[in-house]
């Protein structure tokens, strides 16, 4: 990509109105969170998953409307794989066998299904994985700014988690505004979307590193700037794949991976967008410079001997 190579763009011009924007979007999702909340999926409320393969292929919405004359409340019908495999999910905690009483009211109905599979997760259980997975989250994070200030600089680390947080806010806030299945599956995409964009935060802050102990220049925004600039090519050549394989998956992978394919890619989104602006516009608050990141060298004795 060598007519990248010869782009250089003034990234640091546009911090303000990229702050701006950044702020307004995880405020946005914040409250979002807040008044709607996610809509969690079996693996966390509890309830049954029945895996059902038909001869034919079904009209899921007759399906639905005879499971729910039937008793049923809060069932979720979609197609799974092929147009013959149906998934229906219930959200009700009563009764472990609600799977096999489903298949035998569809049985009864005229319908010839084949039961593949069926499941059933509890509500103490879905309470407890909700809380573990809300816990990974946190300690994901932790674990990421003790990484970075270990390997950088304090400064570095509290940037590549601010980073980290924006992105995770405003997944969640997509999902929460539009109201999509949170399950296991979505929460394995957010923390691939924390090791993502800590990837690209990571090649970017190297750079960042290496430029102010070399460029003899005095001004942060220039050395973002060349660093930002320097790792285009890479972050657009990353990105682009990533994102290529994510758009087959949301079209071609089916809709128990939708979700997942639809969290990744809003993630990667948004964490390259985040690697350029979000990270560097902090270092440019926590105020950065070279004193930062001076070597400090131990004089030995021999050093000290006249």
């Amino acid at each position: 990509m060598k007519w990248v190579e010869s782009i250089n763009i003034d990234f640091m011009a546009h911090t303000r109105i990229a702050g701006f924007v950044s702020a307004i979007a995880v405020a946005i999702s914040i409250g979002l969170l807040v008044v709607k909340g996610l809509a969690f999926g079996l693996d966390f409320t509890g309830g049954s998953l029945v895996e059902l393969q038909f001869p034919t292929e079904p009209n899921l919405q007759e399906v639905r409307s005879t499971l729910t004359n039937a008793g049923f409340e809060n069932v979720v019908v979609q197609a799974f794989g092929a147009a013959t495999d149906v998934v229906v999910r219930l959200a009700q905690d009563d009764a472990p066998k609600a799977g096999d009483a489903l298949f035998e009211t569809l049985t009864r109905a005229g319908y010839q299904p084949e039961l593949m599979r069926s499941e059933y997760v509890g509500s103490q259980v879905g309470e407890e994985l909700r809380e573990q997975g809300g816990l990974g989250l946190l300690l994901a994070l932790g674990l990421v700014m003790l990484y970075v200030a270990f390997r950088f600089q304090l400064k570095f680390s509290v940037g590549a988690v601010v980073a980290l947080l924006h992105d995770v806010l405003i997944v969640l806030g997509v999902f929460s505004l539009l109201q999509l299945d949170f399950d296991l599956t979505v929460l394995a995409a957010v923390l691939a979307v924390i090791g993502y964009s800590l990837n690209d935060t990571i090649v970017v802050s190297d750079r960042i590193r290496e430029n102010f102990r070399i460029m003899r220049t005095t001004d942060p925004r220039e050395v973002m700037n060349a660093s930002i600039n320097q790792t285009l090519s890479r972050t657009i050549a990353t990105s682009v794949t990533t994102l290529l394989v994510l758009f087959a998956l949301l079209v071609f992978g089916g809709e128990l991976i939708r979700q997942f394919a639809l969290a990744l890619t809003i993630g990667v989104a948004v964490g390259t967008y985040s690697s350029i602006y979000v990270a560097a516009n902090v270092l440019l608050m926590l105020g950065i410079s070279r004193d930062d990141l001076i070597v400090v060298e131990v004089e030995t004795e021999e050093d000290q001997r006249p």
